[in-house]
């Protein structure tokens, strides 16, 4: 295999909450009397929560938040949100997906999640995927939000392989940028196909097969 270990971002790649925190964040929004609809929650896509709240913000008329009530807010959205999550079940882990996962590990390769959600493992645990990753990088150990690349540094320091040697998978330009900056190769997948920035595209997600 050409590389020694693969990092996946979570959402988007391995399985699909976005539909959850959309309607956690809109839910939100109506109560503070804000317009959000599905292409302002586009903008968040792998954005950290406090940054994903400031753009909910800019539409809010005239009134300044503290500090505090900002991480309240952020709180109760994460609180609708992981009540949402509860929903999820190993059916919302695709076939494809396990089975792809299942062939890289045989292959030898270190498997990681990259993903900036404080929720990663309570996903995981959801799909059936709690103990089946070598590693895993999230918002809890991380202070910077992708484009910034922590999260798969942390990732890759965590597996023990260097940067060079490991590929990342993602479905967001940020998370394409972030692999960059510190040489990572990348596979592009879904919204992310395309952007001349990333190594590889991936027309689906057993397309990795093809350059893992």
């Amino acid at each position: 295999m050409k590389y020694k270990a693969i990092i996946f971002d979570l959402d988007g790649v391995i399985c699909h909450t976005d539909h959850y925190h959309y309607l956690a964040w809109k839910q939100l929004a109506d109560k503070l009397g804000v317009y959000f609809d599905e292409t302002i929650n586009n903008r968040l896509r792998g954005v950290s929560r406090m940054e994903s709240l400031e753009i909910i913000l800019e539409r809010l008329d005239g009134r300044v938040l503290t500090k505090e009530e900002k991480v309240e807010l952020a709180e109760e959205k994460n609180e609708r949100y992981k009540e949402l999550l509860k929903k999820m079940s190993p059916q919302d882990l695709s076939q494809e997906v396990k089975d792809t996962l299942d062939f890289l590990r045989t292959q030898g390769l270190k498997l990681a999640i990259g993903s900036s959600s404080k929720n990663a493992r309570l996903i995981l645990s959801q799909i059936g995927l709690e103990n089946f990753f070598d590693a895993i990088s999230d918002g809890n150990n991380i202070t910077m939000s992708k484009p910034h690349p922590e999260v798969f540094l942390k990732a890759a320091e965590y597996l023990g392989i260097e940067p060079k040697d490991c590929m990342v998978v993602e479905d967001a330009k940020a998370g394409i940028e972030a692999a960059t900056v510190v040489g990572m190769d990348s596979g592009a997948i879904g919204d992310a196909c395309g952007y001349q920035l990333a190594t590889y595209d991936l027309p689906k997600f057993s397309s990795i097969l093809c350059f893992a």
